[in-house]
């Protein structure tokens, strides 16, 4: 029904007007409940502990599709074994301008150049608070992205970095340090080793103590081999606790349509899968990796978590496949 009817419908739409449009269904309590009886995913054989935590299962939502933490609840009624929401800046930001999200159905793909845009601290975190009052927050791990303000000079990015981290510890499962997005000016320079040292030293000290937080870097699927080993190598002097990988694409030869922005969905598959495995092989499959990039089916996910990944974020694939997708995934998983 969903391929057939409800997503034909949807792509009638701009992108992100349909985007903008599931996610207000989404805030409506009796939406995602009414799904989660098809949707939700109970097999202890699919549990993951890391860090610590209990993941039901290693599936979840990538940040960039709940950017505002608007739809918590909504994530554990889908199936989701955690969610990660942002990327979250210090103060509010538009991100860049419209129309900045597009559809390649032939290729199973997206490109965006959303920019980061979000609601801010102050905003996000008094929404956090209310949900928490309510009793609403949900039941699953949630993860926080969060990166720099675009007006922010690279110099200047670690203090955004850090102050968003102390504002959001309380709310928090785990962090996720953004520095390979393509859609902020220069923000992919942070990816080298002196720089993210900046970023990462500061967030490191402050993260001392009983109250004290997983924090993994999120890294871009364009980077050599050479510099994928200066990104770990500071990991693992920082004793950072994993590594996402990968982020969007600059490289378009695989699709159609040549749009400024990063690409998602299928194209990537195996090339985050590649990356996932290097990482995996150079730490001697010590370092948690969280794997993103192109995963429709079991048999995508079964391919990252065989790679090395211990956890696994859907984005364009939910968008294809639909709202049954993690149930349709981790079944396949448990055959």
């Amino acid at each position: 029904m969903y391929k057939s009817i409800i997503r034909p419908f949807f792509f009638r739409f701009d992108a992100e007007e349909a985007h903008h449009f599931a996610m207000n269904a989404l805030r409506v309590p009796l939406f995602s409940k009414s799904i989660a009886p098809f949707a939700k995913v109970n097999n202890p054989q699919l549990n993951v502990n890391l860090w610590g935590i209990n993941f039901g299962n290693p599936i979840g939502v990538a940040a960039g599709f709940d950017k505002d933490g608007t739809c918590l609840p909504a994530w554990e009624n889908l199936g989701f074994g955690y969610a990660e929401i942002g990327t979250i800046t210090p103060r509010p930001q538009p991100g860049n301008p419209l129309p900045r999200i597009f559809r390649i159905p032939s290729h199973q793909a997206l490109i965006n150049r959303m920019g980061f845009p979000n609601d801010g601290l102050e905003t996000i975190i008094k929404r956090f608070d209310a949900l928490k009052k309510s009793g609403k927050w949900p039941h699953i791990p949630i993860g926080i992205n969060i990166g720099k303000q675009k007006s922010t000079l690279l110099d200047e990015a670690g203090k955004d970095y850090l102050e968003c981290f102390l504002a959001l510890k309380p709310y928090a499962d785990y962090f996720a340090i953004n520095i390979s997005s393509p859609n902020t000016p220069g923000l992919r320079q942070l990816q080298q080793k002196d720089a993210l040292n900046q970023i990462l030293r500061p967030i490191v000290e402050a993260n001392l103590g009983g109250d004290s937080k997983p924090v993994v870097v999120k890294i871009a699927p364009d980077l050599v081999e050479k510099d994928i080993m200066a990104v770990l190598e500071c990991i693992m002097e920082n004793q950072l606790h994993g590594i996402i990988a990968t982020n969007t694409t600059i490289d378009k030869t695989a699709v159609p349509l040549k749009e400024d922005g990063g690409l998602s969905g299928a194209p990537l598959r195996q090339h985050s899968t590649d990356i996932i495995r290097f990482i995996s092989k150079e730490t001697g499959g010590k370092l948690p990796i969280i794997g993103v990039g192109g995963i429709f089916t079991a048999d995508d996910a079964k391919e990252k978590l065989d790679a090395g990944a211990s956890l696994l974020q859907i984005y364009t694939g939910f968008i294809y496949e639909g709202p049954l997708v993690v149930r349709s995934i981790c079944d396949g998983l448990v055959k």
